[in-house]
């Protein structure tokens, strides 16, 4: 197909494609599936090889958000079953954090619900970091805490922090219509916040509210302009209680085709399976690892996730490696260009398909499922636009509320996590 012929030659260069381009892998046809995934995948060996990176987040403060996001189950007025809990102690949070990387993660990101920091909050963070990096020597830290005020990204940085999350999550002509307690313009703010500070900048989307393939190509081009280090890929979960609830919008084969598509716009990036990979992928997972270069290990913020032995599994199964502490995971350039450059690579290495210690060449991404955000508004009417699939429902119309399973072990609870 010339399409994916021209996409992989970009993808290979760094070039950036047509939007049109974009559109055209979200039309592709079933039938074409294979080849799609196929020429995405080389892309991600070109600058990823065959490395799968392992996040794990821990759900520093759980629930009681003031802000509305329609998709979040955390939310104001929000009425699902999940934990609520209010600041997990220091030495708590590191031992959850010790969980992921005994089993593999590389990168622990910390979550709390909320707009946004106060001064005394980021006091507790910058402690909790240091408790983490003082346990587990080389950990990755990446903070998600909502939206920044002045000097706080530096301050966390300080700390140790390595990265900063904080999504875009839908395009910005559709924001209003999923959050109104704060705006698109502010989350582009504290990215760009993160990115003055030197942290690390990871940002990306939540697919499957409704949008069309127009919404879905222009957040994406507009996480492009803003060059995170790291694109995170959720796909909504429909939380019993949320405005969202019913937004069964997803087959394998969408999710399949959006991966793609993020891969060919952001080809050098590290893009993340987050959040409803289990829920809306299902047994065609392993396919997915062609596309993406991360994961997060385990459970979410406020839902389960499979066993952590079986993330394993299925990257050893798919022919995939778990990416080690002592590898840089983006390639040369950006790794040289996050840490203001540091030390000299071989040919294969800038090229971006070898390994390389990170001997002090700082981090690279970081975590972001739902995360801190907002919104309220009435969301974006189900199979309204062209390209988006009717909802999955039950024949009587019932919302398929039997494949959430919402988190009751880990981090906030006495119960062990799954890693």
């Amino acid at each position: 197909m010339d399409l994916l012929n021209t996409l992989v030659d970009k993808g290979l260069r760094r070039e950036l494609p047509t939007r049109e381009e974009a559109l055209a892998v979200l039309a592709t046809s079933d039938d074409e599936l294979l080849d799609v995934v196929a020429a995405a995948g080389k892309v991600r060996r070109q600058w990823f090889g065959r490395r799968v990176k392992l996040n794990y987040l821990v759900n520093l403060k759980s629930g009681l958000c003031p802000e509305d996001c329609s998709y979040c189950s955390q939310r104001l007025g929000s009425k699902a079953g999940i934990l609520k809990y209010t600041w997990l102690k220091p030495e708590e949070a590191s031992k959850a954090a010790a969980a992921g990387v005994a089993g593999g993660a590389k990168r622990v990101c910390l979550v709390a619900s909320g707009r946004g920091p106060t001064d005394r909050d980021v006091d507790r963070v910058t402690k909790t970091i240091e408790a983490i990096k003082e346990e587990n020597e080389g950990v990755e830290v990446c903070a998600c805490l909502g939206l920044l005020s002045d000097g706080q990204a530096d301050r966390l940085r300080s700390a140790g922090a390595d990265a900063y999350n904080h999504n875009l999550n839908t395009s910005e002509e559709t924001y209003g219509a999923i959050t109104t307690t704060h705006t698109y313009a502010d989350r582009v703010e504290t990215v760009q916040q993160a990115q003055a500070a030197g942290l690390s900048a990871c940002s990306g989307l939540i697919a499957g509210m409704g949008e069309s393939d127009k919404d879905l190509v222009d957040v994406v081009y507009a996480l492009r302009d803003l060059d995170p280090d790291s694109v995170p890929v959720n796909f909504l979960i429909p939380f019993e209680g949320t405005p969202l609830a019913k937004e069964w919008n997803l087959t394998p084969q969408r999710c399949l085709r959006i991966l793609a598509m993020v891969r060919f716009v952001c080809p050098d990036v590290e893009v993340r399976l987050a959040g409803g990979r289990e829920v809306h992928l299902r047994s065609m997972q392993p396919l997915a690892l062609h596309l993406v270069n991360s994961i997060f290990l385990g459970d979410y913020l406020t839902s389960e996730g499979q066993a952590g032995q079986a993330d394993l599994d299925m990257i050893a199964d798919a022919g995939f490696e778990v990416e080690g502490a002592g590898t840089t995971t983006l390639p040369r350039h950006r790794a040289d260009a996050l840490a203001g450059g540091c030390g000299s690579t071989s040919a294969a290495e800038s090229a971006g398909c070898g390994t390389q210690g990170s001997s002090g060449c700082g981090s690279h991404a970081a975590g972001g499922g739902c995360g801190p955000c907002g919104g309220h508004g009435e969301p974006v009417a189900a199979g309204a636009e062209e390209g988006v699939p009717a909802a999955r429902t039950e024949p009587n119309g019932a919302a398929r509320t039997d494949l959430v399973a919402v988190r009751r072990r880990g981090a906030g609870t006495d119960l062990a996590p799954n890693a």
